[in-house]
């Protein structure tokens, strides 16, 4: 009985010894093991939207300014007024070291925001915010450059009323257009203009 057994044990030592060595080479070797990093957060990218009085904006435009960038919809309840009030707050907390950056709104929900629609809305937050909004396929290309994950959500007892669920993050974008940082909701404007201020 001890001989059997102790085959066994030789045995199960024999392929753990062989699975290791197995995969010390596989580690060894760079090419499998090397991990390869740009040093850039892929958030962010080319857009090409419409604006106040229906132009065409793209992400050019904001060249050698910070963008401070939310996706939205200027039907929703709470979630959008709140923080783009809260971005207001944080950039009047800066005072002249805000004036390069620029607040920007995107919609989520371009079958009911219209440019006009959405500049209305956004004019009730600050004169220099920019509302954003465009065809079905551009705003989704927007929000996939960001990262940003919505839904619309339609609800049967409201007959034709319908809502957006989405991500709230607030997206800080350097002079040339790339990621800086995010600020998650609910950030007091105290402490998002501290993080704003320590990147500019």
């Amino acid at each position: 009985m001890r001989r059997p057994l102790l085959l066994v044990i030789l045995g199960g030592f024999l392929v753990g010894a062989v699975l290791g060595a197995g995969m010390m080479l596989f580690n060894a070797d760079p090419q499998k093991s090397r991990v390869v990093t740009t040093g850039k957060a892929l958030v962010g990218g080319p857009f090409e939207l419409v604006g106040k009085e229906g132009k065409t904006v793209t992400d050019k435009d904001f060249r050698g300014r910070h963008m401070l960038v939310f996706f939205g919809f200027t039907h929703c309840p709470d979630i959008c007024p709140a923080e783009l009030q809260v971005m207001a707050a944080a950039l009047e907390t800066l005072g002249s070291d805000g004036d390069n950056i620029v607040p920007i709104f995107i919609t989520l929900d371009p079958e009911r925001d219209t440019p006009e629609a959405i500049t209305a809305y956004v004019e009730n937050f600050g004169p220099n915010f920019v509302g954003l909004t465009g065809s079905p396929e551009a705003i989704d290309k927007a929000a996939k450059a960001y990262r940003v994950t919505y839904k619309k959500f339609q609800d049967e007892t409201t007959g034709d009323s319908y809502s957006i669920d989405h991500s709230a993050l607030v997206y800080f974008m350097n002079p040339d257009g790339e990621f800086v940082t995010h600020i998650p909701y609910g950030t007091p404007p105290e402490k998002m203009a501290a993080t704003l201020r320590r990147y500019l």
